[in-house]
């Protein structure tokens, strides 16, 4: 285990540490985080109301079923249009250059995007609003990220408008977004126009080509790879791996595959069976926090080692918000090659038993979003919907998780104890000789 590890940082850190220092991952995740994930739980919210637990209730808000999901179709519905904005403004103050001015252009180049070139008096919202929400991720992305680098590179470059240093400040961006503006609304509505004049068949209907749905289609081999087990199993694997040498594995590789799991869970609240989504790991996979560490922290509270039980202390708190940072580094789980084992083997099995209740239908896919610090047990049973399965499939991984981690932390606790009785044997012989009296010489 130390020679694979020593493999793993010297050869596998430095790239992938890379790649979490990357300005385009860092203001994708702020992104999703600052702009989108207010709106996400907010909007679910109202996805639960609409699709009550209890039949009789369901049945009696179903005439009005419409009208309750108006707030989540104008938030959750929309929020790859919110995303296309953040990327943008996330990405240009990572630039630090004006940030507002990006973010409102990428939301209009979104727009054009996502719209037919057609007659807008005939356009009714439901057609374009699927583009604007789950299916329009990646365009948004796409296009936060383009608009801010074209912008970026017309404000340094000759083709720009510039106006002298007398001109007040904000007139001054306004004429030198000009040309970036007119150049990107131009090239997309141009792309757009070309790409509407082609109709494509898509669920058994015919409809008419945008640049969202051309996407969709080129992309939907890799939503459906990514919505197996062998993703979420290789995702899970990456997440500890990088979390066992110090680095938030569940940040890297959510700034890569998040637009795939809202895509997913964005076709659940439609009727979808989706698996592997943002739930799926942050509310069925990390019980405590990542590695699934709460059992750990009940453990230590009862612990033979000082050093341990300290720490149990410390952690009982952040562990019931799902934070396990004192756990990680405490015990420490970090570059520890007796605890990296079950800490990247609980998460596997975890992850393999929560893909096959989903699969067999034994508990309701994952539908709504909510923030990775609700308490387990409450957790599950909001983010399937009111479906009380999911806290029992919760409870289940804890056991699991428990006894799977307890041979190896008896084993830690042991190496503990020695370590401890040997020192405060050390402390007990310095104190001895300190005290002991000098011998009287003879005179």
């Amino acid at each position: 285990m130390e020679r694979l590890s020593e493999i793993f940082e010297r050869y596998f850190v430095p790239p992938l540490g890379a790649i979490a220092s990357s300005i385009y991952l860092q203001a994708i995740r702020d992104a999703f985080i600052i702009f989108t994930l207010p709106l996400i739980i907010a909007g679910s919210l109202f996805l639960i109301i609409a699709n009550p637990p209890i039949g009789a209730l369901a049945e009696w808000l179903k005439p009005y079923q419409g009208a309750i999901l108006v707030p989540y179709e104008l938030s959750f519905g929309l929020m790859a249009l919110f995303l296309a904005f953040g990327v943008a403004h996330s990405l240009a103050q990572y630039r630090r250059t004006e940030a507002v001015q990006p973010g409102i252009l990428a939301m209009v180049v979104f727009l054009i995007a996502n719209v037919p070139v057609t007659d807008l008096n005939e356009l009714k919202l439901g057609q374009i609003l699927p583009s604007l929400g789950g299916q329009g991720l990646l365009v948004a992305i796409l296009v936060g990220i383009a608009t801010t680098e074209v912008v970026y590179w017309f404000r340094n470059s000759r083709y720009t408008i510039r106006l002298p240093k007398t001109v007040p400040p904000n007139v001054k961006r306004a004429f030198e977004a000009l040309v970036p503006t007119l150049f990107l609304i131009t090239v997309i509505w141009l792309l757009e126009w070309f790409i509407s004049s082609h109709t494509i068949i898509a669920d058994g209907k015919t409809q008419q080509l945008t640049l969202p749905l051309l996407l969709m289609e080129v992309f939907k081999p890799l939503v459906v790879v990514q919505d197996s087990y062998p993703a979420a199993l290789l995702e899970i694997i990456l997440m500890m791996l990088l979390w066992s040498v110090g680095i938030h594995g569940m940040n890297i590789v959510t700034a890569i595959a998040l637009p795939f799991w809202l895509t997913t869970i964005s076709a659940n609240a439609t009727g979808g069976h989706g698996i592997v989504t943002e739930p799926f790991f942050h509310i069925f996979s990390h019980l405590g926090g990542s590695g699934a560490t709460w059992p750990l922290v009940i453990y230590m509270l009862r612990s033979r080692s000082s050093q341990l039980r300290t720490i149990g202390r410390v952690a009982l708190g952040p562990a019931i918000f799902n934070i396990n940072e004192p756990v990680t580094f405490g015990v420490p789980m970090v570059l520890n090659p007796l605890m990296m084992i079950p800490f990247i083997l609980v998460p596997i099995v975890v992850v393999s038993i929560n893909y096959l209740a989903f699969s067999l239908g034994l508990v309701h896919v994952p539908i709504v979003m909510q923030p990775f610090t609700v308490p387990v047990g409450i957790s599950g049973f909001i983010a399937t919907g009111g479906d009380w399965r999911g806290s029992v499939l919760q409870g289940v991984n804890l056991v699991i998780s428990a006894l799977i981690y307890y041979p190896f932390f008896k084993s830690w606790e042991r190496i503990l104890v020695e370590r401890e009785e040997q020192a405060t044997q050390k402390e007990a012989e310095a104190v001895r000789v300190a005290v002991k009296p000098a011998k009287v010489m003879p005179g």
